[in-house]
Formats: structure tokens, C-alpha cells, sequence
């Protein structure tokens, strides 16, 4: 059996931006001195002039998008998701969100897969940041195909986007011909009857073997990917819900205000359904290899397996 394709989804981010670049003449890239991690290094060395290093400066960098893009640019600034929705808040929030500026934040190194960075650079708070402003859209893809996508349909929408990139390489999934990404659409990547599965980010290959493992013992989840959290495909999840009876949330990110929140907020409203929300349960990260850190907090297929189980 041939290895499954690994890349990871910041590497997708620079790959997409450079090609980008080739089309949109006014597409500016902003980086806070990160380049070479952020991958938006590969921009820089196809369009040098477009590319604007604005050192360890996040909140500054965030008032220069806003001001690129009222000049008619289309400003994609870029750091790691700690410091582009965590330090450069207030600026996002005011400078970007309140006028509703046509700026895309690309933030890199999301989630406890930083790995060895540690607590500090460990962001799974920035979906649930970023979900509070108003007009933001905010998109976390799960491969290398569909982040490439999202910047693509990113840099067609007209208003404020933040984009949830990774830095461990992960499963190739969505390279199939049928593949369509659409901005608010999630995407059934498996039928089932037992439950629903919605996942977004890394973890919805580790999903899918998850799937797998409950096939075996005779029980047939559906699997959702959900790459656009906001706005969030409401009709597909009540009628998953409606259908299975049972749903689980899966998300490289705090189990507050996150994927699993947005979905609960649905279907309270729209359609009471028993939820169990996989995550990362109020606690802070630790320094460690990713693959051991997602084995730990319970992100691999194994550990979501072993927990859907026992919902179940």
C-alpha cells in the first residue's frame, strides 16, 4: 500500500499566495518577521516588491493591512495564530472588523501540533477570538487541497477573513475530482446512520480513521468537514442531527467557543440533540512532538475513537 501524502497546511498557504500572486496584482503580503515559518517566504521570492516585513509587530502590521486595504490592495498579513488573533486583537477587531476591510489574516502554528513551542505558542483559543467579530469569516482547512481553497476564495471575498493554518504535515484528503470548497458549505466525507461526526482542521483525517474503527465494531458514523466555522452550514448539520440522533464535535482547538460551540449553538436553537465535543478541555498545551501531543490530549484516531466509543 503506497504512503498516504503528507504536507503541512502552512506550507499550503505560501504555495497558494504565490500563485495568487500571479493573478491579483494587488495582492500585498504583510508578515511580522516570521516569513520563513509562516512560508509566506515563498511569496516574498516571487513578488520582493509586494512583500512587506513588518517585524515583531503584529498590532502595527494589522493597522497597515487596514490601511492597504482602503486603498484597494488586498492585504493578507501573517503570523503565527498566537500573535495575529491573540496579540494583534484589538487592532483586528477595530482597525479591520468595525469598518469590515477587505483583509485576510493568514495565521500560521495553530493548535497544540506547534509542538515543542510550548504553552505559549500553543493558540486554541483564536477560533473562538475570532468567531466574536462581527462580519469575520473564519475558515480552518483540513488538508493541503482544501487550505489552498480557502485562499483562493479568500482572496475573492470582499471583507475581513482569518485563515487556521498548521504546522505538522498532515493526510492529503480531499484530492478526489468531485472536490468542491465553498465558503459556509461543509463537506459529508463519509455516510452513516449511528452518528454524526463534525470536524474541522487536523483532526478530520484522524476522523475518518476513527469512522473506520467504529465500522469494525458496527457502528456507522457520518463524517462531516466543516472548513468555514463562521458562517457555519447550519442546514447540513440539523439535518445530520435530525437523521443520526447523536452528534461529536472534533476540533484541534478549546472545547470553549470553538467548532463544537458554534455547533451546539445551532442545534439547541434549531434542533436538541445530545452533543459530545472533543477537544482541548480548558487546560493550556505543553512543549512535546505533536504526534505525541494530538496522542495525548486525545486528537488521534485512537483517542477519538476510544471516546466516541464510550458515548456511544
Amino acid at each position: 500500500m503506497s504512503e498516504v501524502k503528507k504536507i503541512a497546511t502552512r506550507d499550503s498557504y505560501g504555495n497558494a499566495l504565490a500563485e495568487l500572486g500571479a493573478t491579483y496584482d494587488n495582492l500585498v503580503v504583510l508578515d511580522a518577521d516570521l516569513a520563513a515559518a509562516t512560508k509566506t517566504g515563498i511569496f516574498k521570492k516571487a513578488f520582493p516588491e509586494r512583500h512587506i516585513d513588518c517585524g515583531i509587530a503584529e498590532c502595527n502590521m494589522a493597522g497597515i493591512a487596514a490601511g492597504l486595504a482602503a486603498t484597494g490592495k488586498i492585504p493578507f498579513m501573517s503570523s503565527f495564530a498566537m500573535f495575529a488573533a491573540g496579540r494583534a486583537f484589538e487592532q483586528v477587531r477595530n482597525s479591520i472588523g468595525y469598518p469590515h476591510l477587505n483583509v485576510k489574516i493568514g495565521a500560521t502554528h495553530a493548535g497544540i501540533s506547534v509542538g515543542e513551542d510550548g504553552a505559549t505558542h500553543q493558540c486554541n483559543e483564536d477560533i473562538a477570538l475570532m468567531r466574536t467579530i462581527p462580519g469575520m469569516v473564519v475558515i480552518n482547512p483540513s488538508d493541503d487541497v482544501e487550505a489552498r481553497a480557502a485562499v483562493a476564495a479568500a482572496a475573492t471575498y470582499d471583507g475581513p477573513v482569518y485563515l487556521r493554518f498548521g504546522r505538522l504535515a498532515v493526510p492529503v484528503i480531499n484530492d478526489k475530482p468531485e472536490y468542491k470548497f465553498e465558503l459556509g458549505k461543509g463537506v459529508v466525507l463519509r455516510e452513516g446512520k449511528d452518528l454524526t461526526i463534525v470536524a474541522s482542521g487536523l483532526p478530520v483525517s484522524a476522523c475518518l480513521e476513527a469512522a473506520e474503527k467504529l465500522a469494525a465494531d458496527g457502528i456507522e458514523a457520518k463524517v462531516i468537514n466543516i472548513h468555514t466555522i463562521k458562517p457555519l452550514d447550519e442546514e447540513l448539520i440539523i439535518a445530520a442531527a435530525k437523521e443520526t440522533g447523536k452528534v461529536v464535535t472534533v476540533e484541534e482547538h478549546s472545547v470553549i467557543g470553538g467548532l463544537g460551540s458554534a455547533v451546539c449553538d445551532c442545534l439547541s436553537e434549531n434542533a436538541p440533540t445530545k452533543v459530545m465535543k472533543i477537544g482541548v478541555n480548558d487546560v493550556f498545551g505543553e512543549s512535546g512532538p505533536a504526534v505525541a501531543l494530538l496522542h495525548k490530549y486525545g486528537l488521534d484516531a485512537e483517542g477519538i475513537y476510544t471516546k466516541i466509543k464510550s458515548f456511544v
